[in-house]
């Protein structure tokens, strides 16, 4: 197998494509689509993303302190890609997506209600990069949609919203699932032998 050399750039892939929402005055509130975001501690949790300086959102965030992370699936594909190429300055996104601003639990940036997952999120640091900002935040809370929660034993299955991901300018469907976390090393199971 043959490789090429190329010079160093950004190909970190599959990236969570998701919509951040931004504002605390309702005329402020925008959406921004980010795939630069992840987590980055546990306890306590936090996560980041990264926004451009030049971004609309970029001084709303630095503003407010705070915004909050939407989780996508294939039916919000369409408002996702268009809040991506689209510019708050230029349009209410909230309005020309048809997605609903929702009440936060702890802050006073909207979520978007047709999400399953909404984290909020606020602000500890700014940290400039070169062309990107990155926001580091405290989660503050998260709102998962109860339609995804499995009656039975009450686990969240995400699976179920046919969540999307970023690769090299398009949009997927997360696919199969291969193994749970430690299927490598876990024992099977010996079945016991019949009697005869």
């Amino acid at each position: 197998m043959s490789k090429q050399r190329w010079k160093p750039g950004n190909m970190l892939y599959p990236l969570p494509a998701v919509m951040v929402s931004c504002g605390v005055l309702p005329e402020k509130y925008n959406i921004i689509t980010v795939s630069w975001t992840g987590t980055i501690n546990s306890d306590p949790p936090m996560v980041s993303i990264s926004v451009r300086k030049e971004r609309y959102s970029h001084s709303i965030i630095r503003e407010a302190g705070e915004f909050v992370i939407n989780l996508t699936t294939r039916e919000l594909a369409h408002a996702t890609d268009w809040c991506g190429v689209r510019s708050g300055r230029d349009y209410d996104k909230f309005k020309e997506t048809g997605l609903t601003p929702d009440l936060s639990g702890t802050l006073h940036t909207p979520l978007i209600k047709e999400s399953p997952v909404n984290i909020e999120c606020k602000v500890k640091q700014i940290i400039g990069l070169g062309s990107h900002d990155m926001f580091l935040a405290h989660v503050t809370a998260i709102h998962v949609d109860e339609h995804y929660l499995d009656r039975k034993t009450g686990v969240f299955d995400l699976r179920q919203t046919d969540p999307i991901a970023y690769l090299h300018g398009s949009y997927y469907v997360l696919g199969e699932r291969l193994g749970r976390f430690g299927f490598s090393v876990r024992k099977k199971r010996k079945r016991p032998k019949p009697d005869l």
